[in-house]
């Protein structure tokens, strides 16, 4: 019984490994990771209030149409210490968004020893990550507006009103505009602050006439299907439309939905924010709370959707001026920073299915970051900690193994006196496993208990903007990323044959090849996980041959010992 056991779950690792290869390669084809995330979705109709915003209507689609397709004019650059934002006097809309901070990564098949086999080379100038962007064929902007009569849109041409477009030296900066339309006065102040992604928004609406008005002002983003560019072959992530309020949670949208009109989200609501989600960034908008509004998200022209939410503003009386503020985030995922900004918004960051367990795994590793200041010793770190953790369930494992090396040539013994009767060949094993105290699974049990831990790393490592192109030591410059030169995987497969030979060999034929087939299926397949994955297993490894050559010595000795008090 122990042996067919031992068998089966031989095979069970085995082909779990080739099916993480497998997956591996579909996401490496352009396909989608079978770990990737499943979209949340829940049937509702179009917000019938967003008739009012100007979107739909034909002018207004042209206008989105043409800044996809042609220059900007006279476009406005702000730069701070983190960004650069571009903005289009039409609409005073925020149209580019560059990470000074953040540069664009090479694939991992362009550099490296793959880049070497395939003959592929980054290009010279990858430039920085953009967010927002109008250029060529992509769409990606934020735009807000007025609506209840004929008052200033996205789509009306406002004045710089500021003249510093820079940062320098100080601390703060605020880009104004203005523009005047229907009786109302309104000015648009962005405020920039040193270290900060965002931006705070105060729209500002001075009533001109001699009646008193009530408009409504939406806040929402324009965004084309594309992917991102620059979004390696390693991994298959989310991209497009969330919400949150506090009824339903965080609401991811397919883009399919929303042209399908079967889109999923909280409509009338009076908190939370809406947001467009990429790999490792994220564009936000966040309304003041409390307000009452209206969510809605809708297909603009074909292949551009807007998300937005429609703010009901106070009554602006004759002579009267009202402000409305609310906070624009565009920038990276990084969790500290985004939990400050809003509830709920460190949710844009995906840890697929295994988030209860990935989110404490970061925590950790992120407390042994400010430890140790870097991200590859960290995983050392963690890997210890684990290690400690599971040290009396693997210790029993590996004692069980031990001791089975040591009875080896007495289980040859019992399969060749009983060869021609399996029924006593399993009665007469499972008598010496008893005797011997023996657990024919016990060494299975240390592999299975760190495969959860394995699989939220992975998530960890692909969902951090934290560890994106973080290095370890020489050659491991992006733990993030596959190791470039394959070292980390030959030295793993190293320790897994060091392994084999400190436990027990099988005495089945069969078995004994698996077990020596295994070590090269895991290289292979570890070859395009993430460096930090390869790290940690290799660490795991290392730690579990110490302990089972100390337990190995130790049995042997207490072996020795019994046998001399016999004789």
């Amino acid at each position: 019984m122990g042996r067919e056991v031992q068998r089966a779950l031989l095979w069970v690792i085995l082909f779990g490994s080739l099916f993480m290869l497998w997956d591996n390669y579909q996401v490496y084809k352009g396909g989608k990771s079978f770990f990737a995330a499943p979209q949340e979705t829940v049937e509702t109709s179009q917000s019938a209030g967003t008739a009012d915003i100007p979107a739909p209507a034909p002018d207004a689609k042209a206008v989105e149409v043409q800044a996809a397709a042609t220059p900007v004019k006279e476009p406005v650059v702000v730069t701070t210490d983190r960004m650069k934002v571009t903005f289009d006097l039409q609409g005073a809309r925020v149209i580019g968004t560059e990470m000074l901070l953040f540069p664009q990564q090479a694939d991992w098949t362009e550099v490296g020893l793959a880049g070497m086999i395939l003959g592929r080379k980054p290009a010279e100038d990858l430039g920085n990550v953009k967010l927002l962007n109008v250029q060529g064929a992509h769409t990606y902007m934020a735009q807000s507006g007025l609506v209840g009569g004929d008052y200033p849109t996205h789509a009306d041409e406002f004045k710089l009103v500021s003249k510093s477009l820079s940062m320098d030296g100080s601390d703060k900066l605020d880009v104004v505009f203005e523009a005047e339309k229907g009786g109302l006065k309104v000015t648009k102040t962005y405020s920039f602050k040193r270290g900060y992604y965002g931006m705070d928004v105060s729209t500002t609406v001075t009533n001109q006439t001699e009646k008193a008005v009530s408009p409504q002002i939406y806040y929402q983003i324009t965004r084309d299907s594309s992917k991102p560019a620059g979004e390696s072959s390693m991994y298959s992530t989310f991209t497009g439309p969330a919400f949150y309020t506090s009824e339903e949670n965080f609401q991811k949208i397919d883009f399919s939905d929303i042209h399908d009109k079967d889109a999923s989200f909280v409509e009338k609501t009076d908190n939370g924010w809406l947001a467009m989600v990429q790999h490792h960034f994220v564009s936000a908008w966040i309304p003041s709370q409390g307000e009452s509004r209206q969510n809605y998200a809708r297909e603009v022209t074909k292949d551009l959707y807007a998300i937005g939410t429609l703010v009901s503003m106070k009554e602006v009386a004759p002579g009267a001026s009202v402000t409305d503020r609310a906070t624009f985030y565009s920038g990276p995922q990084e969790q500290a920073r985004l939990e400050q900004l809003a509830p709920g918004l460190e949710l844009v960051v995906d840890y697929g299915w295994l988030t209860f367990l990935a989110k404490p795994i970061y925590w950790l590793l992120d407390f042994l970051y400010g430890i140790v200041g870097n991200w590859g010793w960290a995983i050392v770190l963690l890997t210890c900690i684990v290690k400690a953790v599971l040290y009396p369930i693997s210790a029993a494992g590996y004692r069980s193994m031990a001791r089975m090396k040591e009875v080896t040539p007495r289980m040859k013994a019992l399969q060749e006196k009983y060869k021609d009767d399996k029924q006593r060949l399993n009665q007469a094993m499972m008598e010496l496993y008893r005797t011997e105290k023996i657990n024919p699974i016990g060494g299975c049990l240390p592999i299975m208990l760190q495969i959860p831990v394995f699989l939220a790393l992975y998530w960890v490592l692909q969902g951090s903007v934290e560890l994106r192109g973080a290095p370890w030591i020489f050659w491991v410059h992006d733990l993030a990323m596959p190791d470039p030169w394959f070292v980390l995987p030959l030295l793993m497969a190293i320790t897994m044959f060091l392994q084999i030979f400190l436990n027990p060999k099988p005495t089945d034929p069969t078995q004994a090849k698996v077990m020596y087939i295994m070590p090269v299926v895991f290289s292979v397949m570890f070859f395009v996980f993430a460096a930090g994955l390869v790290l940690y297993w290799l660490t795991n490894n290392i730690l579990s041959i110490a302990q089972q050559w100390w337990i190995n010595k130790t049995i042997a000795e207490e072996r020795a010992k019994r046998l001399a008090k016999q004789k």
